[in-house]
């Protein structure tokens, strides 16, 4: 890349984030990258952009004046490296994914590997997270699309790619074991382990729906943590089937007597503006 497009791109964020530190996470450099870059760019122009403080960086006048044409050369340098990707074909590329643990686990490792066979000169950069991080890193850029509970922001693009049941899980010994499928209110009655996805808290949703307060004994980001306590009888839970996919641990996995699910998806910022190595991998999603 263009070290001036470097260096235009390296203002851009940190004038939207008000910080060179997310600025740097944001594009992949050193905080001092980004604060190096910044300093050339007003010795280059002989202007001072931004104003620099113990809560943060704002722009100055100038500033303000030429972070809209800053922002109109970044975009229309993406516009030129689509451009040159398209007259290329897909001999090299990169697709930046953001994905939650348990389709980076069980869905992604064959999806890439198949894939690699028809564009083999593809790269990879895979940004773990829940939800809520997903969309965020699909606004701000930092990954071309993102693997998602659906609905999601209203904003992205998505395309629906699989219904994902959701499982109560009890101990081997548990007296609920032996039901074939287990009353949504029986779990009220126990201690509680919840996962939870960021803001999105889907097994939460579930018992608001019905009107059923659950015994909330842990919460944690972490479905192996999760599982891992249930077979130690600490508590039960719910998890989606997808997680549950080749488990080491002796647990129990019961259907709920109220069908439940999560809809997963792919989204991302706009189709049209995709490279064409990210609109290629969007297409083999919707039929492999």
């Amino acid at each position: 890349m263009d070290m001036n497009i470097q260096k235009y791109m390296a203002f851009v964020k940190t004038a939207e984030y008000g910080s060179f530190t997310r600025a740097a996470e944001m594009l992949n450099y050193s905080q001092s990258g980004i604060s190096r870059m910044i300093n050339d760019l007003e010795k280059e122009w002989k202007v001072v952009l931004l104003e620099r403080g113990k809560s943060g960086v704002k722009l100055t006048s100038a500033g303000m004046k030429l972070l809209p044409c800053a922002k109109n050369v970044c975009m229309e340098y993406e516009k030129l490296q689509m451009e040159v990707d398209e007259l290329n074909g897909l001999q090299s590329g990169l697709i930046r994914i953001g994905t939650f643990s348990s389709v980076a686990t069980h869905w992604l490792p064959n999806i890439i590997k198949n894939f690699q066979q028809a564009y083999p000169g593809i790269d990879y950069e895979l940004l773990l997270g829940d939800y809520t991080e997903i969309e965020e890193w699909i606004a701000d850029r930092r990954v071309d699309c993102g693997f998602l509970r659906l609905p999601t922001c209203p904003k992205f693009e998505t395309c629906f790619l699989e219904q994902d049941r959701l499982l109560a899980i009890l101990p081997e010994n548990h007296s609920l074991a032996n039901l074939e499928k287990i009353p949504l209110a029986a779990l009220c009655d126990e201690p509680f382990m919840l996962l939870e996805k960021g803001a999105k808290a889907e097994i939460s949703e579930i018992f608001e729906r019905c009107n059923l307060t659950l015994k909330i004994h842990f919460t944690t980001l972490d479905d192996y943590a999760i599982m891992s306590m249930v077979e130690s009888g600490l508590d039960i839970s719910i998890l989606p089937e997808l997680i549950l996919k080749r488990v080491p641990y002796r647990i129990i996995a019961r259907e709920l007597d109220v069908p439940t699910y999560r809809k997963i998806g792919i989204a991302l910022r706009s189709r049209k503006n995709a490279s064409l190595a990210v609109k290629r991998f969007l297409d083999y999603l919707q039929y492999c």
